[in-house]
């Protein structure tokens, strides 16, 4: 049964610490709860708020003015999928890390590079979450969802989920309340292809080698504790929503006005990182940019605070509230660090965490 409660401080549901109260809270932990809560929510016109693990949530001082339902849900089922894989179904309120803990421990290879991340299930195929080469669009294969202008229950595939980086159908909508994710996995004792540099230098090994499952898991742990990226609540720096912005992707014009103005700034031999990333929808081809090494280039150090919060003091991209900050001050640290990469370079950073209730 559904467990109901009222004015609900939401600070103590996200990995900042930051939010105020929601007016309705429901805890729903079976799917059936679920849907019945958001249903609920929708029959009587009230704002609707989904929460699962609050990794990825800034919410303002003053809460949500509607209903909040905390996503509990549990449950694993595994089978036999195509071409050899294990087919793995999720249900959304099953914490990620300890997931894919299970699926090292268990020899299942996909999501090993995806290690350490907080949250839930439910939001990784959101924002199509990834790290250290690995994104979830490469091992899911369907997501079921509640589809809430349809009021049914329904599945998508891969294709219909529509990923792109840090991007999906159910990105910057309301519409879809994710049930569970099913992930195709290989029986395996080695990792998938290391892909990410930084992560192939911490292993010794060549891009595009494989290693032993629980070797690139451990390196993967290793390399976000040492970036405050792996919750510890005796660690400051970890009170954070992750990576704050998104690394940019530029089309030719764009990456020729970073040039000049990087040559401007840092000195005409200066190079900056850039990746390939696929064609935009003209065809024309585009690279991916460092967020984090924009945030430093234009001045802004690790540790560096505005009032309570502060950049993190091992790593530019994560904005943490280590103390009693507010909602507020952490965005003005953000836009203090947006507007002054685009004064410096001209572009325009993206925030990566879900805004409630406030926006840049």
């Amino acid at each position: 049964m559904a467990v109901f409660a009222e004015e609900v401080n939401l600070a103590g549901y996200t990995t900042l610490r930051l939010g105020g109260p929601a007016r309705r809270f429901v805890e729903a932990t079976t799917e059936t709860e679920l849907v019945a809560a958001v249903r609920g929510a929708d029959d009587d016109g009230e704002p609707l708020l989904v929460l699962g693990g609050g990794s990825n949530l800034v919410v303002a001082d003053a809460g949500f003015p509607g209903t909040v339902v905390h996503v509990g849900t549990r449950g694993v089922e595994s089978s036999a999928g195509e071409h050899g894989r294990i087919n793995v179904r999720v249900q959304a309120g099953e914490e990620w890390e300890p997931f894919v803990a299970r699926c090292v421990a268990g020899g299942l290879s996909g999501v090993e590079c995806l290690s350490g991340i907080p949250g839930r299930v439910g939001a990784t195929p959101i924002q199509n979450v990834g790290a250290y080469g690995q994104d979830v669009s490469e091992t899911i294969v369907q997501v079921r969802a509640y589809d809430r202008m349809a009021r049914k229950v329904v599945t998508l595939d891969r294709a219909a989920c529509a990923f792109t980086y840090r991007h999906s159908v159910f990105k910057g909508t309301d519409r879809f309340v994710v049930l569970d994710v099913t992930f195709a996995l290989r029986e395996a004792e080695e990792s998938q292809p290391i892909a990410y540099a930084e992560l192939a230098r911490t292993l010794g090994v060549r891009p595009g080698m494989s290693v032993p499952l629980k070797e690139a898991r451990d390196a993967v742990l290793e390399l976000r504790r040492g970036k405050g990226m792996v919750l510890d609540p005796d660690d400051p720096d970890t009170r954070s929503a992750g990576s704050f912005f998104t690394n940019p992707i530029l089309d030719p014009p764009r990456l020729a006005r970073l040039e000049r103005r990087v040559a401007e700034r840092l000195g005409p031999d200066t190079t900056f990182p850039r990746y390939p990333e696929s064609p935009g929808p003209d065809g024309r081809p585009r690279v991916k940019t460092s967020a984090a090494w924009l945030i430093d280039k234009a001045g802004f150090a690790k540790g560096h605070a505005r009032g309570p919060v502060r950049i993190s003091g091992k790593h530019t991209l994560a904005l943490t509230n280590p103390g009693n900050g507010r909602t507020a001050d952490l965005l003005a640290l953000a836009r203090e660090v947006r507007d002054g990469v685009r004064a410096a370079f001209g572009v325009e950073l993206v925030n990566e965490p879900v805004f409630v209730g406030v926006k840049l």
